[in-house]
């Protein structure tokens, strides 16, 4: 089936944007929705530095929502500039996902998402997630409720499969386009493959030729390179960026300029520690106080990916800190000390 929505292609022959009905998507890199990453803050981070063209929430427990809880609520936030912005929701009753579907509308979500993904145990066990990939009758019906509540777009994020027995996510993307998902989102994994597996984007490839509606293609894409091998190998709209956004946020601007043939920008050390500390702050002005720390340790690890790979300067300093000032003070002096690292290499060569 050929495609119906139009795109503009960039000089190197691949698209820059893609339309979600009426919602256009531009860059088309787009973040993942990610548990305990991508809150607002994390978002809010990734949008200040040029950003990806759309934002995920993370997954939001449809029943939660429905019934008022506090931690649902929160998930459900979002920066009135934000914009577009995807709220996701799962779960395995199609009536609450519709309620909490229209909830979000009415909040003014621009897409709402359904998970059809996540690799967790919690739920997988209550058959949200990835787990509706072994049940394609209830994932229609889900799909089925959730586009008559609402009138905004609606969008599926799916692995390949449950396991490599069953890779389905073809006749998944066939029947709900069918039903009226307006783009969808696949993962080269399967459940049972979780972040591991040998990389095999077959399933995206022929989804792509099977839909008339956008294809997204996740699933190890954090830089240029694997961004171009996505392209090349399936065909797809737009890619997802997960796990690499958080070692490098820089990365969405990263491929859109290279997808439109201008020079691909590289952050400096001043810049990563720039834009570290300008987190620490985000971090200390939205989350309760005994969340801080545990949260700047987790992005000081991620951060640490790309400068400091022996981890002795930022990482285990930062992480064995036991408090917020300390773990400031740690970073900073961990930053001069790469920076007189990097001066020597230069002095040397």
């Amino acid at each position: 089936m050929t495609h119906t929505h139009t795109a503009e292609v960039g000089p190197r022959g691949f698209p820059t944007g893609y339309m979600v009905e009426d919602v256009a998507i531009t860059p088309n890199v787009v973040l993942a929705p990610m548990e305990g990453v991508t809150d607002l803050v994390f978002r809010r981070m990734v949008r200040n530095l040029g950003g990806p063209g759309l934002t995920y929430s993370e997954f939001i427990a449809s029943k939660n929502l429905t019934m008022g809880e506090r931690k649902a609520e929160r998930m459900a936030q979002f920066d009135p500039e934000e914009r577009p912005v995807a709220l996701q929701i799962y779960g395995n009753d199609p009536s609450y996902m519709a309620e909490a579907a229209r909830m979000l509308e009415d909040r003014g979500a621009t897409i709402l998402d359904i998970n059809m993904g996540c690799p967790s145990k919690a739920v997988c066990k209550n058959s949200g997630g990835s787990s509706l990939m072994k049940d394609p009758e209830l994932a229609v019906a889900i799909v089925r409720a959730v586009r008559a509540a609402i009138s905004i777009p609606l969008t599926v994020k799916m692995r390949a499969g449950f396991d490599r027995a069953r890779v389905n996510a073809p006749e998944l993307c066939e029947a709900f386009e069918a039903e009226g998902v307006a783009a969808l989102t696949i993962h080269w994994r399967t459940r049972e493959e979780r972040y591991g597996g040998t990389r095999d984007v077959s399933a995206i490839a022929e989804a792509k030729r099977r839909v008339s509606i956008p294809v997204i293609a996740n699933g190890d894409v954090v830089d240029v390179a694997s961004a171009r091998a996505m392209f090349e190998e399936t065909g797809c709209d737009g890619v997802m960026v997960g796990r690499g956004a958080i070692v490098n946020p820089w990365v969405f601007k990263q491929i859109h300029a290279w997808l439109r043939g201008e020079p691909v920008p590289e952050p400096s050390l001043d810049d990563r520690e720039r834009l570290l500390f300008e987190y620490y702050t985000m971090i200390g002005e939205a989350l309760p106080e005994r969340a801080i720390l545990g949260r700047m340790k987790m992005v000081t690890k991620h951060v640490a990916q790309a400068v400091d790979p022996s981890g002795e300067v930022l990482r285990r300093p930062v992480l064995q800190s036991k408090s917020v000032e300390q773990a400031q003070s740690l970073a900073r002096a961990a930053f001069d000390t790469l920076r007189e690292l990097e001066l020597g290499v230069h002095a040397a060569s």
